[in-house]
């Protein structure tokens, strides 16, 4: 008989204790249906630098809208997506303040608020959508958030027109003045998720000696395999292996990450050389923090705002930003598409692997709300309406995707965020520039 498991179960072992997935021990028949159904989980993944909007957005609403150039790569997940038309982030405009959209850009993509112009410590935005959500249901987790980022966080000095790089650096706002700092290399997020605790001295000894989290937890993996039944005998192995292969690939990563970086590259030691495996590796980490329910809240950078990030990968040997001014010119406008193309299909990539994990009756997908944009549209312009932004995930059931729908012009992006929040069950009637909940998700 299969014995039933409380939800907060882990594996521990030498200064590890790693959560598990959802099995089906942990939702027995005599407990109520509430009880069995997976929690909700939201992300926001932010994209710098705009996007060329004539290859992005399409032309024709609902659920026969084309698949743009620069959305191709989401065709396999067409149903599971929702594309907004007509959302603007009014605290990125100048407002007054002058020159320094991409500071402004990222400052208030999360936040609504117009962003103080300071170079110094005295910078100040607001409470971001995910941080509020973090404060109010983030004791349910291990972790209330997760932030992460591709490029090294700088706080301090100058970084566009008279702001602070903490703008361009930053999405998550604990409140006004308490910036959240993202994490870029793989190997501390995926300590975070399997640590007992950040400073244990035995989680030092086993690094020390290279041991793997799995080795450290494989008699209680064993123990609890004789407990389950044959369908959770299967996720479990499934997990364990995937958690294996993402050790293993972070591992190899820490060995090939140069000992000297580029001028161009702001990437820090310790994570990998390839921009591709660093994007990938930071989606994996996402979907197993959101599978082990380690945290139900996540925000990810793809690259600061104003990044200089060069996409050699996809022939673009020019910084991001300096081709972004594209003057319409046809050389420019294609490698930016390029670089459009490229980041869609990091989100691809990380839908799939959501859409890969079985959950209750549906998938990990399913239960997630993952929200993908910019605060910026024509970069050329700096324009800061009819934003490139879409959602992943049917929150629930809560979401009805494989659509794109248009809202009249200057609708507050932070009334999309609200409506996430009241999905994800936290409470808020205001936050930053909004002035309602978005409806037509449903």
């Amino acid at each position: 008989m299969t014995m039933p498991l409380s939800r907060r179960t882990v594996l521990r072992g030498l200064g590890t204790a790693m959560a598990l997935p959802l099995l089906d021990a942990m939702a027995p028949a005599t407990r109520a249906a509430d009880a069995a159904r997976p929690p909700r989980r939201m992300a926001f993944l932010y994209v710098p630098n705009g996007a060329y909007m004539p290859y992005w957005m399409p032309k024709t609403e609902g659920a026969d809208y084309e698949l743009t150039p620069c959305l191709e790569p989401m065709a396999e997940h067409r149903k599971e997506m929702l594309v907004f038309g007509g959302l603007t982030c009014d605290k990125a405009r100048a407002n007054g303040d002058g020159a320094g959209d991409h500071a402004r850009a990222s400052g208030a993509f999360l936040t609504g608020a117009q962003p103080k112009k300071t170079a110094g410590a005295n910078f100040q935005a607001g409470p971001s959508a995910d941080q509020l959500a973090a404060q109010q249901l983030g004791d349910r987790t291990r972790l209330p958030s997760l932030e992460m980022a591709i490029e090294k966080y700088r706080g301090a000095g100058g970084c566009d027109s008279g702001y602070s790089c903490v703008y361009e650096h930053t999405l998550s706002w604990r409140n006004s003045t308490t910036p959240v700092p993202p994490e870029v290399n793989p190997l501390q997020v995926f300590n975070r998720l399997f640590a007992s605790k950040p400073n244990d001295p035995d989680a030092a000894a086993r690094n020390a000696l290279r041991a793997s989290v799995l080795d450290a937890v494989l008699e209680d993996a064993k123990d609890l395999d004789r407990k389950l039944g044959g369908s959770d005998r299967k996720k479990l192995d499934q997990y364990l292996s995937g958690v294996r292969e993402l050790e293993q690939r972070i591992a190899k990563a820490e060995r090939l990450s140069p000992s000297v970086l580029p001028d161009d590259v702001s990437r820090p030691i310790g994570v990998p050389a390839d921009l591709t495996e660093h994007l990938r590796l930071m989606c994996d980490l996402m979907v197993l923090a959101f599978q082990t329910d380690s945290t139900r809240i996540g925000s990810f950078m793809l690259g600061r705002e104003g990044s200089e990030q060069k996409y050699r990968m996809v022939g673009v040997n020019e910084g991001h930003h300096s081709i972004s001014h594209h003057q319409n010119k046809a050389d420019n406008l294609a490698k930016i598409k390029a670089i459009n193309t490229y980041h869609m299909t990091q989100l691809a990539y990380l839908t799939g692997k959501l859409k890969a994990v079985k959950e209750g009756d549906g998938t990990l997908l399913d239960n997630c709300m993952i929200a993908y944009g910019s605060a910026i549209a024509d970069p050329n312009r700096h324009i800061h309406h009819d934003l490139p932004v879409l959602l992943v995930g049917r929150g629930g059931g809560t979401i009805k995707t494989g659509r794109y729908v248009r809202y009249k012009g200057d609708t507050p992006l932070n009334n999309l965020w609200l409506a996430m929040l009241d999905r994800f069950g936290a409470k808020a009637t205001k936050l930053g520039d909004s002035t309602a909940v978005l409806d037509g998700l449903g």
